[in-house]
């Protein structure tokens, strides 16, 4: 259980569930306005921490600078939006959570309270200030902080102001963009190659008579008809074809890294000096 003096460790403390997944960082805790003790802690959650939500520090456990609560991630992502206005969360926005959750105060059913819980109010409220109930403890109010914590809170107050903003805390994700995927089919295309061939063609030589061929020549009868032949050949292109690998085509991944911009609204607090002249001067106006 969370008792009072160990508020001061929670602030920016790392929440988690029961498995030990990681919720958020507490950001701001709510007392109980009558005993002062912390019921519940306002964690940043989401994608970039710009939603609030309200984990139950009843029954939780602070372990190794981690606040274990005793309830799912799940269920605190789905827990009720409150606005809890002025730094005051009002009783039907407790009883949602109360009913969310599951559990009543201090852990017990819903709108029931033990005897001895009831003392332990009744001991406490005479030590401390009387807040609203489910008021916020803004980490300079935090016991141990600033001046000496002495039974009255009111008196580790002083007379500054804190202002606040909200920063956009910018993360990735990552996410399914498309499936690929290898296909092999059949194209057919043309192609064209030039390939040499030969062929014979037949000519006529003559040559004068002389001693060499003389004879031969005068082989036969002088004057007949005759007839020689003689066979001519060609070569002519001849397409075969044989398939082999040419190459080995397989997927793979490459990261590229681009630049994104991120906008979105933020509120900041300001704080202003008025004094009485100030709200003279804008009365008269009006």
């Amino acid at each position: 259980m969370i008792a009072q003096n160990m508020v001061n460790q929670l602030y920016d403390c790392q929440v988690v569930d029961p498995r030990g997944e990681k919720i958020g960082a507490v950001k701001r805790v709510w007392l109980d306005g009558r005993t002062g003790d912390p019921l519940w802690a306002s964690v940043h959650t989401g994608l970039f921490g710009l939603k609030e939500s309200f984990v139950p520090l009843q029954r939780a456990e602070l372990r190794n600078d981690q606040l274990q609560v005793p309830v799912d991630k799940e269920q605190v992502k789905d827990s009720p939006r409150i606005e809890a206005t002025h730094d005051h969360m009002t009783d039907e926005e407790q009883a949602a959570l109360y009913r969310h959750y599951g559990f009543g105060p201090q852990g017990g059913a819903p709108g029931q309270t033990s005897q001895r819980q009831t003392s332990q109010r009744q001991t406490t409220q005479r030590q401390t200030s009387q807040r609203r109930p489910g008021s916020s403890l803004q980490p300079e109010e935090y016991p141990g902080r600033g001046r000496e914590h002495r039974g009255d809170p009111r008196s580790t107050r002083d007379d500054a102001m804190t202002r606040s903003e909200e920063r956009l805390n910018v993360g990735t994700e990552q996410v399914e963009t498309g499936k690929v995927r290898l296909v092999k089919h059949v194209v057919t295309e043309q192609q064209q190659v030039q390939v040499p061939v030969k062929r014979e063609e037949a000519r006529l030589e003559r040559e004068p008579i002389t001693d060499a061929n003389r004879g031969d020549a005068m082989r036969g009868k002088d004057i007949t008809e005759a007839e020689h032949e003689m066979t001519l050949h060609a070569e002519r292109p001849v397409v075969k074809k044989e398939t082999e690998p040419v190459e080995r085509v397989r997927l793979a991944k490459e990261e590229v890294t681009d630049t994104e911009t991120v906008s979105d609204t933020v509120r900041k607090e300001q704080i202003d000096l008025e004094d009485g002249r100030s709200r003279d001067d804008r009365r008269r106006r009006s």
